[in-house]
């Protein structure tokens, strides 16, 4: 398709298009820490473990990769409609996270709860991106930057459903999430139809985890974004106990699920800002200074406990603007550079190899928090943005040489 065809195309979109993706994607993401936002209530009334926090996000991710996997062998999102499939998955993730209202108290019902939320959420957040690319011939990467911004922020939206002025039951908050992911499914169903683009992907193929790795720039990008995942939800998963730390050791009153929901909800417009910053000067450079501003926050954060509470709470709202506003970059930088014929199944691999990395980083501070403390702990973090920043380097010359 020429240029002239491309902004054509564009004209004829209507406006609604972008608006309704981004909410649909908004409403769908909300189930990713549905379980994190009422953790303390189901440890209250459930008699779970300190460990629950770990293993039910754990279970998440787990669940996205196996969806992940098994939709890419399926090759569903190319077979049917993908806004149907993004329809669907948001009422079966909508049932899945509802049965915690409905299953017997304990840690295996939450853990596959969670988990099969996981896998529907497969068939939300990387559908909705390809139903958005159906429909930018140009201007992609600044829409996909609002997408990702509207996964930060609908991830966090379960906080602040926990923090509404009714101090609501943790039923409530299990019930809105739910809702609020069945409407933004018939929203994509009944106003986004397929896109005069719709890219048409290729069956995943195994060799791509042999083959993809070869290419030193797709390996830099790669490896990038490693590092990122050590560091991204595992923060997020334990931001409201580092909260909640602070305010014991402070003695500050804090409302931990709204300043969670803040934390976690800055990297929005920091990703939808990325996005046109990237635009003039590259995605390489903001995703690395990026990545290094969100590694020196894991650095200093034992000494932030000594500051007072304003500083202290503007510290945590740059670590949570800094630490996913390189995801969208990462994201441009593994599809510019994955070998054309392997596109599709290098980005199925380097995802699911990311969020395994996730359930291990996650998995590693639950098992340490008890020895160093949500003080200490986030030190874990860093080695994550240190290697991945080493490991990106060859982009950043490659860069500079042209």
């Amino acid at each position: 398709m020429s240029s002239a065809e491309s902004r054509a195309s564009d004209v004829r979109r209507p406006a609604r298009i972008l608006p309704v993706i981004i909410l649909s994607q908004f409403a769908g993401s909300s189930l990713w820490f549905a379980g994190n936002a009422i953790i303390f209530d189901l440890q209250r009334d459930w008699g779970l473990s300190g460990h629950a926090t770990g293993y039910a996000t754990s279970a998440v991710m787990l669940g996205f990769v196996a969806g992940t996997l098994l939709f890419a062998f399926l090759n569903l999102a190319d077979r049917y409609s993908p806004r149907r499939v993004f329809f669907v998955s948001t009422l079966a993730g909508a049932c899945a996270n509802a049965g915690l209202l409905v299953v017997t108290p304990g840690a295996a019902p939450l853990v596959a709860a969670r988990f099969a939320t996981g896998f529907c959420l497969a068939g939300i957040y990387p559908v909705g991106m390809k139903i958005a690319a159906s429909w930018y011939a140009e201007g992609l990467g600044r829409a996909l930057g609002y997408l990702v911004g509207a996964l930060v922020l609908g991830t966090a939206f379960p906080h602040l459903l926990r923090a509404s002025g009714t101090d609501p039951e943790w039923q409530q908050v299990v019930a809105g999430v739910s809702l609020v992911c069945a409407i933004g499914g018939f929203a994509m169903l009944l106003l986004v139809p397929d896109g005069p683009h719709l890219p048409r992907g290729s069956p995943f193929d195994p060799r791509a985890l042999l083959i993809v790795f070869r290419s030193p720039q797709f390996r830099a990008s790669a490896f990038g974004y490693f590092g990122h995942m050590w560091e991204l939800y595992t923060f997020w998963a334990f931001t409201p106990i580092l909260l909640m730390a602070y305010s014991v050791a402070s003695k500050t009153p804090l409302d931990i699920s709204f300043w969670s929901f803040l934390v976690i909800g800055a990297g929005a417009p920091a990703c939808a800002a990325g996005g046109l910053i990237s635009s003039r000067i590259g995605s390489a450079p903001v995703a690395a200074l990026m990545l290094g501003v969100s590694g020196a926050c894991c650095l200093v954060s034992p000494l932030m406990f000594e500051v007072p509470p304003a500083l202290f709470l503007a510290f945590l709202l740059l670590w949570g603007l800094s630490v996913s506003s390189d995801s969208p970059q990462f994201s441009a930088l593994n599809a510019m550079n994955a070998p054309r014929e392997f596109v599709g199944s290098a980005l199925t691999v380097v995802n699911s190899i990311g969020f395994l990395i996730t359930v291990i980083s996650i998995q590693f501070a639950d098992a340490m928090v008890a020895t160093l403390g949500p003080r200490h702990l986030f030190w874990l973090l860093v080695p994550g943005p240190i290697l991945g920043l080493w490991a990106f380097l060859p982009l950043l010359r490659g860069r500079r040489a042209n």
